[in-house]
């Protein structure tokens, strides 16, 4: 229940522990944590904010191994929240899957939510700058954390910041707060500060944010945690050390926000899915548009007759690999030369239409060649992707786009529903 419906505060206080991250020494790490608290005393019911990745640092070649001591360190901080009557949130390394589908992620744990262990939220936005991409896997939507039952919290990780829709998405979603777990340097601290402050102000939201301080390879960690009020003021500020705070937030002042005019709740449906239907020149436009500003290209192709859910995992997956998913469609002669005179069953612009109804799907290209070489040639996507049935050597335009730079994903469907299958099911009448 978020604080709009509820006559309970969240949180009696707010806070941080603001200190330099000793790398891959999770037992000093969690020391700093021990004493920080001590020394804060928060009150019962508070939360306190922890730097991102705070119990090991960014030493990549050492997080693999240092991620499995994480479930234990969970439990640690899980009783030294409940302890002290707190919740403690602040991100770490967090190794999910098994075998060749495990993958890291940089998570933001709450501890003492009142639920059987820590609950957490994976960065969004891998900064690529510093080689995140290359470590970690991106999160997948999030949602906010239920504390005690009494509110809810959002969470934001470093480079997330700099993304406004996520913080929206969990303010649309019920967040009364957010917590920001960072190592943000001091040489864009500035930015650090406004950015902080127009989240708070856009979403009407408090937030805390807890950042490093010191020294990682040379770059000074910027300090200045903050609490900021969902009118954008500052009510708590560290400087560039070693630093803790808590303070008493008055609710009153979200309420009456909120209450006055509220930038939270409207959510229209701004967009016309049909818009996502383009002619292949036109497309050739937009896609240099995006390329122009950095965005990944991703293409795949297909007939998608009767669209079902082994179709739309695939697609989901497809858009994961990049920025911009293109589906070069079959048209309905290119179908009939390819399946029969009896296909397709949906002709080409009902097809087109139900696909560009997908939010995975950024953009739908008809072409009624045999093969989608002539879209790759013109597009020159920087990820190909086809189903893992097909051997690399076999995908057309595989060539083309690895010579340009690109590379092929080959994509296993995990549900093994086909159009064939269910027409078959359909004319058997089961």
């Amino acid at each position: 229940m978020s604080l709009v419906d509820s006559e309970q505060d969240p949180f009696s206080q707010v806070g941080f522990l603001q200190f330099e991250i000793v790398q891959a020494d999770i037992r000093t790490n969690l020391k700093q944590v021990k004493v920080g608290l001590s020394r804060l005393e928060p009150s019962p019911g508070s939360l306190i904010g922890l730097p991102e990745m705070w119990a090991t640092g960014f030493v990549y070649e050492q997080l693999d191994a240092l991620s499995k001591e994480v479930p234990e360190l969970l439990e640690e901080l899980e009783e030294l929240a409940v302890s002290h009557g707190v919740v403690l949130a602040g991100s770490l390394p967090d190794k999910k899957g098994e075998g060749e589908s495990a993958a890291l992620y940089n998570t933001l744990f709450f501890s003492g939510v009142g639920a059987a262990g820590s609950r957490g939220i994976s960065k969004q936005h891998l900064f690529s700058f510093w080689k995140e991409d290359a470590w970690f896997q991106s999160g997948r939507r999030p949602a906010p954390v239920g504390i005690n039952d009494r509110g809810l919290a959002g969470g934001l990780i470093c480079y997330d910041l700099r993304f406004p829709e996520t913080a929206q998405l969990q303010c649309r979603q019920g967040a009364d707060l957010l917590l920001m777990s960072a190592q943000w340097p001091l040489a864009r601290i500035e930015q650090w500060k406004i950015l902080l402050q127009a989240r708070a102000i856009e979403n009407q939201v408090f937030i805390v944010a807890a950042n490093a301080c010191g020294r990682w390879e040379g770059l000074q960690m910027g300090g200045h945690s903050l609490v900021i009020a969902p009118d954008g003021e500052i009510l708590a500020e560290a400087g560039e050390e070693t630093a803790s705070a808590v303070v008493s937030l008055n609710w009153e002042v979200l309420r009456e926000l909120r209450g006055r005019f509220n930038t939270v709740a409207p959510t229209p449906w701004s967009g016309e899915d049909s818009d996502k239907i383009f002619a292949l020149d036109a497309l050739v436009n937009v896609v240099a548009k995006r390329k122009k500003v950095g965005q990944k290209i991703v293409f795949t192709n297909g007939c998608f007759d009767i669209l079902h859910a082994g179709h739309v995992d695939y697609l989901q997956k497809a858009r994961r690999q990049g920025d911009f998913l293109i589906l070069g469609l079959n048209d309905d002669q290119s179908i009939r030369s390819i399946k029969g005179a009896d296909r397709p069953i949906n002709e080409e612009s009902k097809r087109a239409r139900v696909l560009a109804a997908l939010g995975c799907v950024d953009a739908v290209v008809l072409f009624g060649e045999d093969t989608p070489i002539n879209l790759i040639a013109r597009l020159t996507p920087h990820v190909l992707v086809k189903g893992a049935d097909w051997e690399e050597h076999e995908i057309v335009g595989a060539a083309e786009v690895k010579a340009s730079g690109g590379r092929v994903e080959r994509i296993a469907f995990t549900n093994q529903t086909s159009t064939t299958g269910i027409i078959e099911q359909i004319k058997s009448g089961n």
